[in-house]
């Protein structure tokens, strides 16, 4: 299986002003890039070559010895997913079934809202804040440079990218003034309807 770099599933300057299209040419065109790359050419030289990006994150989350397929397959993954989780006119209260879950776990949106953009925050270096599905139960989780909640038996419904290459172009060093964006402007509720099912 050769993995190929998706299309963003928008114009890139779609997102602007909250993420302007100099950020997504290099957060898309070259990090994305660059482990689309290194997966593809380690994947050749492995037994896992024709299995599916899901699959490989389980298979080598933990195995020291696959610690760089691990990091490229899952950096795919967890760029892939979260340029859907985006959308330009996006953000603010969900609808539909998320909202209702989300209001029955946390009590409010408001709620839900100051504990994911704190897990993004608080989460320290490069990384992950994710909302998912673990045991029927939603939960806010973050993750450290490529982890992934696939790794943990968690099922993804929204990622916000902490990574410096994320945020730095547009927001320098003030990574809470970016995850207010993208929590009042960016989320893409219907995509996480969509992963709720």
């Amino acid at each position: 299986m050769n993995i190929i770099l998706p299309d963003l599933p928008y114009a890139k300057d779609a997102l602007a002003p909250y993420i302007s299209a100099n950020t997504l040419e290099f957060h898309h065109g070259k990090h994305h890039k660059t482990y689309v790359d290194n997966a593809n050419k380690l994947l050749s030289e492995s037994d896992l070559a024709n299995d599916s990006l899901e699959s490989i994150i389980k298979k080598t989350a933990g195995d020291p010895s696959k610690i760089g397929i691990f990091n490229n397959v899952a950096q795919v993954w967890n760029h892939s997913f979260y340029w859907q989780c985006i959308h330009p006119n996006g953000g603010g209260i969900p609808t539909g079934a998320i909202a209702s879950k989300i209001n029955a776990v946390w009590g409010s949106f408001e709620k839900f809202a100051e504990e994911f953009k704190n897990a993004g925050l608080t989460q320290f270096g490069s990384g992950w804040a994710w909302l998912v599905i673990e045991n029927d139960q939603l939960k806010i989780v973050k993750t450290a440079n490529a982890d992934n909640p696939i790794a943990h038996g968690q099922k993804p419904l929204l990622t916000v990218d902490v990574w410096e290459h994320a945020y730095y172009l547009d927001y320098q060093n003030r990574r809470a003034d970016y995850l207010n964006v993208f929590v009042e402007k960016l989320i893409n509720w219907n995509f996480v309807n969509i992963c709720l099912g």
